[in-house]
């Protein structure tokens, strides 16, 4: 049960590419970057260097397509400088997050709750609610992938009040409901995922929908709401066929199949499991086979 779809990226991604002062150079690594041509990006960035080896929009775009390319130590080099250079607060906004998410990458945790914490106050200072938003909540990623779920919730919940549209809220939803599921309060969970659920139904991409719903099924499910839990599975079951979404049909088909299991319609649950096993045979999908071999171990 993880989050797939992030926002932080995004936001990341239109600022870069919409930035008014940055250099039309600039500008044109960080679009070869978004479209995934690193190399041309790198190339590009490097050229940008070898002339003006402090501009801070190449070393960002360096940066980040060196981490894309899991060279992380040199990207971490790249934000490091790009920092050093920056004088405007909300560039130093941005720096920092980029150089959060290194260190949280080489998991040297410490270093990327400081930065992620420096992040923030340079966000306040530059009076910008989105990316003050995008600290508290990666603060709380770092605390959710150490466990340290206690310290997690009240960073994500900082972040939902931090929202600025139905799409924000509902991941910050999403995230507060895993975490509550993780500390074994899935009444909370449960409250939190109908929440999500309902803000990616009207604003979510297909994906964020087709996620809250699945996870929400597994919460009603978890708390014995078997007939909520049927009839939102059925939904986005039926919505993945319409949509091609054969992951999404997959997954919907296997956590009914434990309602099935839980109101003792076993023909059902197997036959449900077995049409998932064979979206993963016919997609050619092993880790999808090894998902579902996983989620419905020891179900019969």
């Amino acid at each position: 049960m993880k989050l797939q779809i992030t926002l932080s990226s995004i936001v990341l991604a239109l600022f870069l590419n919409n930035a008014y002062a940055i250099s039309p150079e600039s500008q044109a690594c960080n679009q070869a970057f978004e479209k995934g041509d690193v190399t041309a990006a790198l190339a590009q960035a490097d050229k940008i260097l070898s002339t003006n080896k402090n501009d801070k929009d190449a070393l960002i775009c360096q940066g980040r397509t060196l981490a894309a390319k899991g060279d992380l130590s040199n990207a971490l080099a790249s934000f490091k400088l790009a920092n050093a250079q920056s004088t405007d607060v909300f560039d130093k906004t941005i720096s920092t997050l980029l150089l959060g998410n290194t260190y949280k990458s080489l998991k040297q945790y410490d270093a990327a709750i400081s930065s992620y914490q420096q992040t923030i106050l340079n966000a306040k200072t530059a009076n910008n609610l989105s990316f003050e938003r995008l600290g508290h909540n990666a603060i709380g990623d770092v605390y959710f992938e150490q466990n340290q779920l206690a310290q997690a919730l009240p960073e994500y919940v900082l972040g939902s009040k931090l929202a600025a549209n139905d799409n924000e809220r509902g991941e910050s939803y999403e995230k507060i409901a895993l975490t509550y599921h993780n500390m074994k309060k899935n009444d909370l969970a449960l409250e939190y995922q109908i929440k999500a659920y309902l803000m990616n139904e009207t604003a979510g991409t297909l994906d964020q929908f087709a996620h809250s719903s699945i996870e929400l099924g597994r919460y009603y499910t978890i708390e014995k709401k078997y007939i909520s839990a049927e009839n939102v599975l059925d939904k986005i079951i039926k919505f993945a066929k319409e949509q091609g979404g054969a992951y999404v049909e997959a997954q919907g088909s296997y956590v009914l199949a434990k309602v099935k299991v839980a109101t003792g319609d076993i023909p059902t649950a197997k036959a449900l499991i077995e049409h998932a096993k064979l979206i993963a045979k016919n997609t050619n999908d092993k880790l999808l086979d090894e998902e579902i071999d996983q989620e419905t171990k020891g179900l019969f």
